[in-house]
């Protein structure tokens, strides 16, 4: 297979959805200082606003705009929803004209035991992490055909590496990466890329709300130390949109995540999960405490998304 041209990002149109906070809404940003246009997408207006002024002041020439920066189209949207998805895909090309890129990023993490896990937040992990990207991708596929543009998706080292307690976003990390080796072999021939891109511990609130749960604090205790370290949001940005702009088919977040990669069929043998293993029953026992003490709800999800999950609840059907 020949090797399309990189991109060059400058005016390029870059629609990102999970851009109100963590890698999305730092890659926004980073977009922007490359001179490409990025549009956020996200449910959180709060933190789409953040994102925004963000993105205003670090695109080129901001400072020096007789009009002040330009604000970049910002559009609150549930990921879940094909409907949605369509209209925010409309709405850019409205504005716009075209779309270049589409980074799938939208993502959240469901925790818990089989014996104990909510099935609703099993079921909300999934429906986020795997069908919203499949929604965002097949809105924006007609236009990303008609600039032979690039799909991103992040997965993650969750995809080859599963822990206890977190099926659920193991299970939707193995998902869209499947999603991405399917999509890249269907889409060449269109002229369209496709990258599935690994992060590690990247310091994002989604990190920073698994580490109020001692479960997942003692996940973390059973890695090596070099595997734990955590790459500043901003750090993972640049190594993704340089990866996004060079049309890689995988990026690694940080580097060395493709050794691990590469070493797959050994992280779950017996010698690969014997750390894990020890792990597990003091995993369960604390979340089974924070089950007693807190609600599935609370056990099961992050802060964020579990007032997410109350507003939902609290929406008339």
């Amino acid at each position: 297979m020949s090797a399309r041209p990189k991109l060059v990002l400058q005016d390029r149109v870059v629609l990102i959805s999970g851009a109100g906070s963590g890698i999305g809404a730092a890659g926004a940003i980073e977009f922007a200082r490359q001179g490409a246009r990025p549009v956020l997408v996200d449910v959180d207006t709060d933190g789409l606003a953040r994102t925004a002024a963000a993105v205003a002041a670090a695109a080129p020439g901001a400072a020096s705009s007789p009009q002040g920066p330009t604000a970049p189209l910002c559009l609150r949207t549930d990921v879940t929803q094909a409907a949605a998805n369509h209209e925010a895909v409309q709405a850019t090309l409205a504005r716009y004209g075209r779309i270049d890129i589409v980074w799938a990023n939208a993502g959240i993490a469901s925790f818990g035991p089989l014996s104990h896990t909510d099935p609703a937040a099993f079921a909300r992990c999934i429906d986020v992490n795997v069908m919203g990207t499949f929604h965002l991708v097949r809105a924006a596929l007609p236009s990303l055909l008609s600039t032979q543009g690039f799909v991103a998706v992040t997965a993650s080292a969750a995809s080859f590496a599963h822990a206890p307690l977190m099926s659920a976003y193991a299970a939707s990390k193995a998902a869209v990466e499947a999603l991405c080796n399917a999509w890249r072999i269907e889409l060449h021939a269109h002229g369209v890329g496709v990258a599935a891109i690994h992060p590690h511990w990247v310091r994002t609130a989604l990190i920073d709300e698994g580490s109020l749960h001692p479960a997942f604090v003692r996940l973390r205790r059973s890695m090596p130390a070099v595997m734990n370290r955590e790459l500043p949001a901003e750090d993972a940005a640049r190594l993704i949109v340089k990866g996004i702009a060079a049309r890689q088919r995988r990026i690694w977040v940080p580097g060395w995540v493709r050794w691990l990669h590469w070493l797959r069929p050994l992280l779950h043998t017996e010698a690969g999960e014997r750390a894990s293993l020890q792990a597990a029953p003091d995993m369960e026992a604390l979340y089974l405490q924070g089950l007693a003490a807190e609600g599935a709800l609370a056990s099961s999800f992050g802060p964020r998304e579990r007032e997410r999950a109350l507003q939902r609840s609290a929406e008339p059907s």
